[in-house]
């Protein structure tokens, strides 16, 4: 190095400061460190930017999509309330109101006499035939308690107007 100073240049120049033509340690070992603390950081925000998902997922919540999509939103908006929001369904409960209500659903078509998982399809008549009346008529003698004996009931017939008669049922 002692040949290519200027001799304008002092001699006592400080280790770091490298010759013409010559690789520059200290740019290259800046540029490395500088690149892994980006890409260090980079994981540290995505990895605390997807805690409330993580959260949701480990503990089974059913409002895991719903706390994911937050996360999407809060990811993209840079707007931190829909985070805190994420963060907040992850860590809150909610009950399982699918399960009260499915089982509601079947004990009611098991008292209406319909297969479980049939639903409204089951009892929808296909026509006013008078098979399908017969069908509904078997289906309140079934179910006729104690008591029972006599009912008002509608029933249409093909070509007739349709007319209150009474109907003696037999328990």
């Amino acid at each position: 190095m002692a040949q290519s100073l200027h001799p304008a240049a002092p001699h006592d120049l400080p280790g770091f400061i490298t010759a013409p033509g010559e690789t520059d340690v200290l740019m290259v070992t800046t540029a490395v460190i500088l690149l892994l603390a980006v890409v260090m950081f980079g994981l540290v925000f995505l990895r605390l930017h997807t805690l409330p998902e993580r959260m949701a997922h480990k503990s089974q919540k059913i409002q895991f999509e719903i706390v994911a999509v937050l996360g999407l939103i809060a990811l993209f908006t840079h707007m931190h309330i829909f985070w805190i929001a994420g963060l907040l369904l992850a860590l809150i409960d909610l009950p399982d109101f699918g399960g009260s209500l499915g089982r509601i659903a079947e004990s009611t078509e098991t008292i209406a006499g319909i297969k479980p998982g049939g639903g409204a399809a089951a009892m929808r008549p296909e026509s006013d035939s008078p098979a399908s009346n017969e069908a509904a008529g078997a289906a309140r003698e079934k179910f006729a308690g104690p008591g029972e004996g006599t009912g008002v009931v509608l029933s249409t017939t093909p070509g007739a107007p349709s007319a209150r008669k009474k109907e003696l049922r037999h328990a």
